[in-house]
């Protein structure tokens, strides 16, 4: 046997594995803001809570993440990142391309925290979710504020974007998902209009620069998805009754607005109740197509 073969590993081999402080500066990276109970359910949902407590502190005294207590809640921390923690994820790998978020104070993370946790509480029902069935998607599968030009200088923002591997014994379905998570703070008008917005993503075609001649590459969402992800709105915050009566003006948009019809015809549309999603999982009957029909699950609209 050589030396070579005798030596000891070098201890400063990479790990396969992410170590858990960087998992968690990657969380909040991609999720904005995220409570102790959020983060340990996305990065470690199977060790106990303090495993992912006593990093979270060790960062905190690092300069890399600070924290908001909520209120009403029994001092419940929001995590965020610093402006030092945003411009050290900036670079990293998988998160390459995602525009830096930092917060600079607690104020400031109190005025997003009830719509970014909420939008998290989403995203926590799909990985849970995953996880039961077995299906691919981690918490990195899930872009928050996501952006894409619409014409007229305009652009329509995601609440967030999810990719989604779908098994089903041999079969691998590749999912993507544009998510509006609706806290009834708006209009249900308003709500409705983005559907529009959806609509002209769906039609947007860019020309190139410095082109004489309109000229066509085909439309512009091509450049980030080869099929155009399905549209889920996520609603809560209200009665069942008020929640009931904004999916029906979400169906009428889709009937009655011509863009909106044309998309639908092409999209997969459905919308469903925060709070089912969570007691009976996104798999499960609850989601209604906008198109009209029964529930059924978000995979099969």
């Amino acid at each position: 046997m050589t030396a070579a073969a005798t030596e000891p590993a070098s201890p400063y081999t990479p790990s396969p594995a992410e170590p858990l402080p960087h998992q968690l500066l990657y969380a909040l990276a991609q999720h904005r803001i995220a409570t102790t109970r959020q983060l340990h359910e996305l990065v470690r949902p199977s060790v106990a809570r303090q495993t992912v407590s006593t990093p979270l502190n060790n960062l905190r005294q690092e300069g890399l993440v600070d924290y908001a207590v909520l209120p009403r809640s029994n001092r419940t921390r929001a995590w965020y990142l610093t402006s030092e923690g945003a411009r050290l994820t900036r670079d990293l790998p998988a998160l390459r391309g995602r525009p830096p978020y930092p917060i600079t104070s607690a104020t400031a993370a109190s005025l997003k925290t009830p719509h970014t946790l909420t939008v998290v509480r989403t995203h926590l029902a799909f990985a849970a979710d995953a996880r039961h069935r077995g299906d691919e998607h981690s918490y990195l599968d899930w872009t928050p504020e996501v952006s894409h030009p619409i014409g007229d200088g305009e652009k329509v923002i995601a609440d967030a974007v999810m990719h989604y591997t779908l098994l089903d014994s041999e079969l691998r379905r590749k999912l993507r998902a544009f998510v509006e998570v609706d806290r009834s703070t708006m209009s249900s008008e308003r709500l409705a209009v983005k559907l529009i917005e959806y609509a002209r993503l769906f039609q947007y075609e860019a020309q190139p620069v410095g082109r004489r001649r309109p000229t066509s590459a085909g439309p512009g969402w091509l450049r980030w998805y080869p099929v155009f992800p399905r549209l889920l709105f996520v609603l809560t915050n209200a009665s069942r009754a008020r929640l009931a009566d904004r999916i029906s003006d979400l169906q009428a948009m889709a009937a009655q607005h011509p863009l909106v019809t044309a998309l639908a015809r092409e999209v997969p549309l459905g919308a469903a109740i925060l709070e089912d999603i969570e007691q009976h999982g996104p798999t499960s009957p609850v989601w209604i197509p906008l198109t009209g029909g029964d529930p059924r699950p978000w995979t099969e609209l």
